[in-house]
């Protein structure tokens, strides 16, 4: 499957299946969410939540290729990331775009 977020493939005639998504909903534990907390007073990267959008962005990925691959997708072009705060401490991620077989 490959994945590109422009409106082509390179070398490749494309004809277009459908727009395809995933998503999904994480959060840290109530732990690492005080001590993220306590790290906005000094500073710097906030570890525990950057590996929770790395994590939540690999999910939603992973989603999408699979509605991809149900549908006979070789590829999915003009691929968009989104994100949405749900609550303190949780965010959605959506990723989309549009399944495309090689023709």
């Amino acid at each position: 499957m490959i994945l590109v977020n422009t409106d082509y493939i390179s070398g490749k005639k494309l004809e277009t299946i459908s727009i395809v998504k995933g998503s999904t909903v994480r959060a840290k534990h109530v732990g690492k969410d005080i001590l993220s907390g306590l790290k906005t007073l000094v500073g710097g990267e906030i570890e525990a939540y950057r590996e929770m959008m790395d994590e939540a962005r690999a999910i939603a990925t992973k989603r999408m290729v699979e509605e991809a691959e149900e549908l006979g997708a070789d590829g999915i072009v003009n691929i968009r990331y989104a994100t949405s705060a749900i609550m303190q401490g949780a965010a959605e991620v959506i990723v989309y775009g549009t399944a495309v077989k090689f023709v």
